[in-house]
């Protein structure tokens, strides 16, 4: 479990410097990070690691990540956005 400064520090790192990533991570985290596996949530910290244009390039499906744990994730983050835009409907 996250402190709150713990949270904020996370929440910030999910602000990105491309609008196109910002409507994919922070939506994400925002809804989804408290329910992911520990697991799920060290390799999404991790992923926050990266370079904006590798993020870009995985999430547009235009290459798809040599870690096998974000090969994983990055997946899982775009149907879980696509599931919660659904549900919207």
């Amino acid at each position: 479990m996250l402190t709150p400064a713990e949270k904020s520090r996370l929440k910030w790192a999910c602000r990105r410097g491309m609008l196109e990533l910002d409507v994919i991570v922070m939506p994400f985290f925002e809804h989804e990070y408290d329910a992911l596996t520990p697991e799920q949530q060290k390799t999404f910290e991790r992923l926050l690691t990266c370079d904006d244009p590798d993020l870009f390039k995985w999430f547009m499906g235009h290459g798809v990540p040599t870690d096998p744990d974000f090969a994983a994730l990055v997946p899982f983050i775009l149907q879980r956005n696509q599931a919660r835009h659904d549900a919207k409907l």
